[in-house]
């Protein structure tokens, strides 16, 4: 029987592959490079048919004595240094020794193509090939130079105190700025092409003496099983790589900036970087790593405790608010004070709608208000998030459509979710408060209870990269909540977390604490 089953697994994947050419696919091997520079530019020119920014320039290669020809694409290549470092120094450099069979060039990269497979990707890559009459090979050399933004302040993720720099769309910027952060030869980096029609550079990033060997490999499993024609973002990738797909939590920490994924990797973690965008994942992660800022650790510790609560409280507030003003207006209001009872039935006295439709409607409202502003530009934005919510809210209260303490939830609410530090977080809380306020309609607080149950089973369940969602709360591990709940004084957490399986577990000396010594 399982001789069948992997006769048969062969030829559903042939049948696969060959569906996939037929259907314009990519092939994996277009064949070898000819030794004649006439046929291999007529292929080329075959190849990209229709690309009006491939540029060939032939030229007498004077140290060989025969005819080149040099290959790029004008918008991903560096002119400059095509013709400073490659152009002069092949056409009227003569080295000493013509025989010795190397190219006088100036260049980093110095690449061998023997396939027009790797000619094309090359090409599409940046590089400049060139093509010498009678040689069966190509050199790919190293002249990148797409259009990218300057490195500027994090939009996403500001900080008071930190760095003000933040990751863009190329990768090997990306790892410069890491590196910057970890100048040890400990952090190791491993490159994958993933995608079959675009390939895209994915880079894993991981300290050696630190990360534990089976989450390196648990993670390049995932990155190696890929079939896609391409990854266009992190975010993409972080869905396809994740343990759960349907669950609505994030499994991945996705950050844009370099001070935040260092101190992640100093943890044990293992940072992903995606060519082509401005964020890194960062795996595996819990539930609490999701409300640490990295000015937690640039502030004095009372501050950064109080600032971690607050976050946990605006999380609880955001979620369970809405619910809770329902549960206690629909059923329990034996629970509300008989003075605030009576100044509640009064603003509600002109409302038609029961508490259950008059929050969907201003919900709704709000999260509308949220999406203009993200997509209108910037001034515009701010007007139209300030004057919109105030007119919006003003004229609902009048018109009876909504009660005046509707609004002060609704508001506090949206606040409360502006405080979680983590963008995709405060977005999976915000859809938390849907189910929560439609049980809370059907059930009052008996609702609640059960959506903190379900939430808390759910956060149990999950796993990121193999590893507990919810550690070091379950399992229980005390000597990890010195920077759980609050952010205890640094020299108290010398060892690292143990919710992250690590080889090396101390991370700080026992002289560290500072202060006269007696």
């Amino acid at each position: 029987m399982s001789i069948i089953w992997r006769i048969f697994k062969l030829a559903a994947a042939a049948k696969r592959l060959s569906a996939r050419s037929s259907n314009g696919g990519p092939a994996d091997e277009r064949g070898e490079l000819a030794s004649g520079l006439e046929r291999n530019l007529n292929e080329l020119r075959r190849v990209f048919s229709h690309a009006p920014d491939l540029v060939v320039r032939t030229f007498p290669y004077k140290q060989a004595g025969r005819r080149a020809a040099l290959v790029y694409m004008s918008g991903l290549t560096d002119k400059n240094a095509v013709n400073n470092n490659i152009l002069r120094e092949l056409m009227f450099h003569i080295a000493d020794d013509a025989a010795s069979g190397e190219l006088p060039v100036t260049l980093g990269k110095l690449q061998t193509c023997s396939s027009w497979t790797q000619v094309e990707r090359a090409l599409l890559n940046g590089m400049s090939l060139l093509f010498v009459d009678g040689m069966g090979h190509g050199y790919a050399l190293d002249t990148q130079g797409w259009p990218q933004r300057a490195i500027s302040d994090s939009q996403v993720e500001p900080s008071l105190k930190g760095a003000h720099q933040a990751f863009v769309e190329t990768g090997e910027s990306n790892i410069a700025l890491i590196r910057r952060y970890l100048s040890t030869s400990e952090l190791k980096i491993k490159e994958y092409q993933v995608g079959d029609r675009a390939p895209c550079k994915v880079s894993m990033l991981y300290m050696a003496d630190i990360t534990e060997p089976e989450l390196i490999q648990a993670l390049e499993k995932r990155l190696l099983g890929l079939e896609i024609d391409c990854i266009l973002n992190t975010g993409q990738l972080a869905e396809l790589l994740e343990d759960d797909p349907y669950a609505f939590l994030p499994q991945f920490i996705t950050t844009e900036r370099p001070d935040t994924a260092a101190s992640q990797l100093l943890q044990g973690r293992v940072c992903v970087v995606v060519d082509r965008s401005s964020s890194v994942l960062i795996a595996p992660t819990n539930f609490v790593a999701f409300f640490q800022g990295i000015d937690d650790y640039s502030m004095r510790w009372p501050i950064a405790s109080f600032l971690r609560l607050l976050r946990f409280f605006a999380c609880f507030v955001a979620a369970f608010l809405p619910g809770i003003y329902i549960a206690c207006i629909s059923f329990n209001y034996e629970v509300i004070p008989l003075d605030l009872i009576l100044s509640i039935g009064q603003f509600r006295a002109a409302v038609p709608f029961p508490p259950f439709i008059e929050a969907l409607i201003m919900e709704i409202t709000l999260e509308m208000l949220r999406e203009a502003g993200v997509r209108l530009p910037a001034p515009v934005a701010q007007t139209v998030g300030i004057v919109g919510g105030i007119v919006i809210g003003q004229a609902a209260v009048q018109a009876g459509i909504v009660s005046n303490l509707m609004v002060v939830v609704v508001a506090s609410t949206a606040v409360a979710s502006f405080i979680i530090p983590n963008y995709d977080m405060a977005s999976a809380v915000r859809l938390i408060r849907f189910p929560v306020m439609l049980l809370a309609s059907l059930f009052g607080m008996i609702g609640i209870i059960v959506c903190v149950m379900v939430l808390i089973a759910r956060i149990i369940g999950l796993h990121s990269l193999g590893e507990s969602y919810s550690t070091p709360i379950a399992p229980i591990r005390v000597r990890d909540w010195r920077d759980v709940f609050m952010r205890l004084p640094l020299w108290t957490m010398a060892n690292r977390p143990r919710s992250i399986r690590t080889r090396q577990k101390r991370r700080m000396g026992s002289g560290s604490h500072g202060g006269d010594e007696e």
